[in-house]
């Protein structure tokens, strides 16, 4: 999918940053893992082929060559306009496989609710595309509620921003005006990252929590930049958080680079899982005959150095070595092995989809609490691995095949806490524990009212949670946070 910027159609002054904000915010809530939206990157360097401006209003016939050129199965466009007191958008899309035009879809508001239109508009746009949809329209609003107009405003302009220093000027006052504001910080992170500022980058890939949607990028980029800063330990906490949730070959790739960097026997094992997996990549057998020539494996490594040469015959590095450690020549250092800094989440989320069609064909026809238990266990791993609006979807398949699934209705509770959903969230706790109370559904309720910060409720539920099953893990996890935290407020108010 192309999402374009939309046309001001406004003449109130300093507008202009919201036609790029539409590109953006919309990009955002509606890739998936079955929609891949392009990069504003990629689309300005598609603009540039065409030698068209990158504000410039495309007519249809420039559109439509664009989209060709790209080959894309989705457009996105549109417009918008403030008259001092409500701000309306108008979008439409344009299926380039039928080269049809859906009817265009309004939404409207005061300006302070830009996002909430955005997201509304997002979900209009989805739901052309996949009537089914089972998110709702209130789903896209919740998780973009809190961002405030200024600091959307100083994310956008951060984005469009040519110049370094304006780039992390813009995204820093953004976290300021919205201190959980996760996108910014990444685009912060990455803007040092770019910049060899290593430090900093850490600093700011390292303020993502875990539990939020970007974590897992944040810390494939935290793990670069500690890898080029030297600390290899910290490297590999990050690059191993990555891959407890995506198996992701560059991520398998880097961990044998950084334990071979460290002189550990088991860079051996990543780099086999990576070439294993992507066969095609000379990188990967390159720094596989680099660490099986380490533990004196040269028949191995001899064989991985002549793969690397089969796929990339110019690569010199790797047939000087060859030469080395074949006798042929002498005096050559070993190389250093090959980082990869590419990070490529959307391709593992495509393919997770394709399997999930592949079961969900299988299931179709069987008991529907068989079927409903496929997707509660796919729920499960999508939460794992941070894929919250995936895991909510799958939870609410689960509930309409199965409407007593307790499992369903707690998992789609911490989605929705994970998707800043909380009014939700508590409205399905609360009527999960008027029916089947669990010790599971009273520590999500405790994770509730945490993240609320009503830490006397929360040390309610956990406590009834231990009531119910006193070695129960994850409770006593979430008491040990609540001591924690309460002991600090009580150290703060002495």
């Amino acid at each position: 999918m192309l999402v374009l910027p939309f046309h001001n159609d406004s003449k109130a002054p300093g507008l202009e940053w919201i036609g790029e904000a539409f590109a953006e915010v919309l990009g955002q809530r509606m890739q998936s893992e079955s929609t891949f939206v392009i990069s504003r990157e990629d689309r300005l360097n598609a603009f540039d082929r065409v030698g068209v401006p990158a504000n410039a209003q495309l007519s249809r016939a420039t559109l439509l060559l664009i989209a060709q050129q790209m080959d894309v199965d989705y457009v996105v466009f549109g417009n918008y306009n403030y008259d001092g007191n409500t701000f309306t958008t108008k979008a439409e899309l344009l299926d380039m496989r039928r080269l049809h035009l859906s009817p265009a879809v309004t939404e409207s508001g005061s300006l302070l609710q830009l996002t909430a239109i955005q997201a509304g508009t997002s979900w209009d746009l989805m739901h052309q595309i996949r009537p089914d949809l089972a998110a709702t329209k209130q789903d896209f609003i919740a998780e973009t509620k809190d961002i405030r107009l200024d600091a959307l405003e100083n994310y956008v302009r951060g984005v469009i921003a040519t110049d370094a220093a304006e780039k992390i000027r813009r995204f820093k006052e953004a976290v300021r005006l919205n201190p959980n504001y996760s996108v910014a910080m990444l685009q912060l992170g990455k803007t040092y990252f770019a910049q060899r500022d290593y430090a900093p980058a850490i600093s700011w890939f390292s303020k993502i929590p875990v539990s939020d949607k970007h974590a897992a990028e944040a810390n494939f980029f935290l793990g670069l930049s500690a890898y080029y800063s030297g600390n290899l330990d910290r490297a590999a906490d990050a690059f191993n958080l990555v891959a407890s949730r995506l198996p992701l070959t560059e991520v398998y790739n880097n961990l044998g680079v950084v334990d071979a960097r460290r002189r550990k026997p088991s860079s051996v094992e990543y780099l086999e899982r990576a070439v294993q997996a992507d066969p095609t990549d000379a990188d990967y057998h390159f720094n596989l005959a680099l660490s099986l020539a380490r533990v004196k494996d040269t028949a191995g490594a001899t064989k991985q150095l002549k793969e690397t040469l089969a796929l990339r015959p110019s690569d010199t590095e790797a047939k000087a070595y060859l030469d080395a450690i074949t006798g042929s020549s002498t005096g050559t250092r070993p190389p250093l092995e090959r980082i990869k800094r590419n990070y490529d989440e959307a391709s593992f989320r495509q393919l997770a989809f394709a399997i999930e069609k592949a079961e969900e064909a299988q299931m179709a026809h069987s008991d529907p609490k068989k079927h409903a238990a496929m997707h509660v266990d796919q729920g499960k791993e999508q939460l794992r691995q941070g894929f919250y609006e995936e895991a909510r979807d799958n939870f609410r398949k689960a509930l309409a095949l199965d409407p007593e699934n307790n499992e369903a209705h707690v998992g789609l509770a911490n989605a929705q806490i994970a998707l800043n959903d909380l009014t939700g969230a508590r409205s399905e706790l609360d009527s999960t524990l008027r029916t089947q109370p669990t010790p599971d559904a009273y520590v999500t309720l405790g994770q509730l009212n945490l993240k609320e910060n009503k830490l006397d409720a929360a040390n309610q539920a956990v406590a009834e949670a231990l009531r119910m099953e006193p070695n129960n893990s994850s409770a006593l996890q979430l008491k040990q946070q609540l001591d924690s935290k309460l002991s600090s407020a009580a150290t703060q108010n002495q």
